[in-house]
């Protein structure tokens, strides 16, 4: 789909109206420059800009793959293609929206595939875009980059939020801390690469005038590339921690369920021989029935059958544990 298509000459806008395909191509012979903005184009449509305009058949592939890393790649007649990968916060999921611009560039014309608001800007500066096709490539490049400042601001309080969280003992989710370190990388691939790209055309664009406004770009570029590595850095640091949080929180838990464990052991053993005792005096024995007719002999039997098997559990108890505590030392010495 065509966003606009027009033709600038001198610094300006020669028609307020957008033209079609066929008289853009037809006016690049004027002098000056045809800027084409598309928005997700078909294959068709690309081909028949490729036809009317000479652009290179990779220059089209490559512009029509939504999986491109930032480069710049140079064709014959002076036609080069810049891949950009933009990116947006979204402050309701908490996450960013990767995309990417395509701009085919060539002294006589300017193709963006998925361009947002650069030509706006580029129009308030008559002086700019007086320099030609160029400058559309830097208030492309200057629009992507002013992009990336949210990001960074978004990221930076997710990761406090989550750093936060984890040094202060608390234990923060992994899938998130494993989320935020996905997006800081696809992050950093989208903006290191373009160092490169910015340093290149700096060095190759003919207008002087845009000369220290593509050094602008850079710095702001260089700035960002060094808070994404921070922040990167950083989560890899907090997702140890949580791991170690983890850890901890883990051993309190088996410490919980050993002591638990062992007193419901404790009990068991308690219970097992007199279990036993009452099992074996409730068979109603016929001697049992006839002999325990007073309450000295309910005592005797009852309370002292319960009594005895006690007495000796204790003191088995008490011999054994001397035996496997030596043997517990040994063991470990």
């Amino acid at each position: 789909m065509i966003v606009d298509c027009a033709h600038y000459k001198d610094g300006h806008r020669s028609d307020d109206a957008p033209m079609s395909l066929e008289e853009a191509a037809a006016r690049r012979d004027e002098g000056g420059f045809v800027w084409l903005g598309l928005f997700e184009p078909g294959e068709a449509e690309m081909n028949e800009v490729r036809r009317l305009f000479g652009v290179h058949e990779l220059a089209v592939e490559d512009a029509l793959n939504t999986h491109q890393r930032p480069k710049l790649e140079i064709y014959d007649q002076d036609q080069r293609l810049v891949i950009l990968r933009t990116a947006r916060y979204d402050e309701d999921a908490e996450a960013v929206d990767f995309g990417n611009i395509a701009v085919l560039l060539a002294p006589t014309f300017v193709i963006t595939v998925r361009l947002h608001e650069a030509r706006q800007r580029l129009e308030q500066r008559p002086k700019l875009l007086a320099a030609g096709s160029s400058s559309a490539l830097w208030a492309i490049l200057d629009e992507v980059v002013d992009d990336y400042a949210p990001v960074v601001a978004g990221l930076e309080r997710d990761v406090d939020e989550v750093e936060a969280t984890v040094f202060s003992g608390s234990v923060a989710p992994t899938e998130r801390i494993y989320s935020l370190r996905n997006e800081a990388t696809n992050f950093y691939r989208a903006v290191h690469p373009l160092l490169s790209v910015v340093d290149s055309v700096k060095r190759t664009t003919l207008a002087r005038e845009l000369r220290p406004y593509l050094r602008d770009v850079q710095d702001h570029l260089l700035m960002v590339e060094e808070e994404v590595a921070a922040q990167r850095d950083l989560l890899g640091t907090v997702l140890q921690a949580n791991m170690a949080v983890l850890s901890v929180e883990h051993t309190r838990v088996s410490v919980q369920q050993n002591s638990t464990i062992e007193q419901l052991t404790v009990l068991a053993t308690i219970f097992l021989p007199l279990t036993f005792i009452t099992g074996f005096f409730g068979q109603n024995f016929g001697w049992l029935v006839h002999h325990i007719e007073s309450f000295p002999a309910f005592v005797v039997y009852g309370i002292g059958g319960l009594a005895v098997p006690l007495a000796l559990l204790f003191s088995w108890l008490k011999f054994r544990m001397p035996k496997t505590e030596s043997r517990a030392k040994a063991a470990i010495g």
